[in-house]
């Protein structure tokens, strides 16, 4: 049988393997997808030893992804951008290729949902490296410019340099953003708004803001009910995105990609926002 995983730590709470276990159903494919718990120290003998039991693909999540890349053998123009990994897809011999299916799942996000990027001004709050894995596939849809805003500014500038499009991509201190219209497209890429007491600048939100917070569930809706109260009158959680994602390795995997609608209504109504 088949056998992939997705590693990490903690891991429990993965939607991953209900995810592929759908996907794998809409072609008849039996496989094996188990969620691997493992800290870093022994990350690297872990993934040996899976593929020594014959395991040929795995996605990686949080503490593992930046790990990851300096595991594989090879890496592709994505991961190499993000320096980090969320899928592993097996080599002959032992040796793994590893991507970055993170902004390519974003965007098929916004295709589904409607919202229009070319010509946009996008602003990212957070410069770590879930923005690093989004940067490139939104530049690519071009967008009008992307604004980074980090607490530490420092970090926002060393993004919009790596990017090759600074002037474009612009970087920010968050306690600046009251100097700045009202973005277009507002992305939540930080954990700021979990019980932190962060607000949002004033002005940097209106009617015509389209908010969405990479998180899902519970853990989104502090960023989103800000957003509301701050006058936009649509918001989106990443369920859609973590989905998009998950189609997008197993297609790598796989050689099809499956279709993503049915599986996020019926994840939406487990995860229940």
């Amino acid at each position: 049988m088949n056998q992939y995983a997705v590693f990490g730590h903690p891991v429990a709470h993965s939607r991953s393997p209900w995810i592929h276990a759908r996907f794998a159903a809409q072609f008849g494919f039996e496989q094996s997808y188990q969620a691997i718990d493992v800290p870093p120290e022994t990350f690297e003998q872990i993934l040996w030893d899976f593929g020594e039991a014959g395991g040929l693909g795995a996605n990686v999540t949080l503490p593992l992804k930046e790990q990851a890349a300096t595991l594989c053998d090879e890496l592709s123009e994505a991961a190499q951008r993000a320096r980090a990994v969320n899928t592993l897809i097996r080599l002959p011999g032992l040796r793994w290729r590893g991507d970055n299916t993170d902004g390519i799942g974003l965007v098929a996000d916004f295709q589904r949902l409607g919202i229009e990027l070319v010509g946009r001004r996008i602003v990212i709050l957070g410069a770590g490296g879930a923005t690093r894995g989004i940067l490139g596939p939104l530049l690519a849809q071009g967008p009008r410019e992307i604004v980074i805003a980090n607490r530490t500014p420092e970090r926002a500038l060393q993004l919009a340099l790596e990017s090759g499009a600074l002037g474009t991509v612009q970087a920010w201190a968050l306690d600046e953003l009251q100097a700045l219209e009202a973005a277009d497209v507002l992305v939540n890429a930080t954990s700021a708004w979990r019980g932190e007491g962060m607000a949002l600048a004033f002005g940097l939100v209106d009617a015509g803001t389209i908010a969405y917070d990479l998180s899902y569930g519970a853990t989104a809706q502090p960023f989103l009910a800000q957003a509301r109260q701050a006058g936009t009158a649509e918001v989106h959680d990443g369920l859609g995105m973590l989905v998009e994602q998950a189609a997008e390795s197993f297609r790598h995997w796989r050689g099809v990609r499956p279709q993503t609608a049915p599986v996020l209504a019926e994840l939406r109504t487990l995860v229940g926002h």
